[in-house]
């Protein structure tokens, strides 16, 4: 119980979203993507590395 105001702001936002029409910024867009480069996905990879693994999941039954 309670939720009837959170619930209709969320629907109220969702229609707003959904039915609203915004100027997509392709120029911006692809400033954006083409900026990343391969060494952002290098450190993302380190990042998440599991300092405990030691290698041998793989071979493990």
């Amino acid at each position: 119980m309670g939720r009837g105001r959170a619930k209709a702001k969320q629907t109220k936002v969702a229609r707003e979203l959904k039915y609203s029409s915004h100027d997509t910024d392709f120029d911006a867009l692809q400033r954006e993507l083409s900026s990343s480069s391969s060494d952002t996905n290098e450190d993302d990879k380190n990042r998440y590395e599991d300092p405990y693994d030691d290698g041998y999941d793989e071979y493990r039954r």
